[in-house]
């Protein structure tokens, strides 16, 4: 990544937090809220994540400008709304589920080698 797309990257954030803190409070509020639950769990790509905060942006601009109330928009539960934005992306939540798994069948395996046995526990 060049210099010149870093300054570009900061430029377009900085417009971007412009823009929400040119929303309604509540929609600010819901908003920040889905900011900091898709930075726990969601998309691993950092571009989905922008692309998808981006979008948000333009659809509350678009409700609070028809006057909606933001969970009108989003529905009472917010972190639905925020799951079924990311239900086709591979999110932090997914890579983590996979490492504990790969964890535990290693080492289950790790234990049978050892012991000569099955996975029930039992011998050969």
């Amino acid at each position: 990544m060049s210099i010149q797309s870093m300054i570009e990257g900061k430029k377009e954030w900085r417009a971007h937090v412009a823009r929400v803190k040119a929303l309604p409070k509540n929609y600010q509020i819901v908003y920040k809220e889905i900011q900091r639950y898709f930075y726990k769990v969601g998309p691993v790509e950092l571009a989905d994540g922008i692309g998808l905060l981006w979008g948000i942006i333009e659809l509350f601009e678009e409700s609070a400008a028809l006057g909606k109330d933001v969970l009108e928009v989003t529905g009472s539960d917010v972190a639905a709304f925020c799951d079924d934005l990311i239900k086709d992306s591979k999110t932090y939540t997914d890579i983590y589920q996979e490492s504990v798994n790969q964890e535990v069948n290693k080492a289950i395996k790790k234990s049978i080698d050892k012991k000569g046995g099955t996975r029930d526990g039992k011998s050969n």
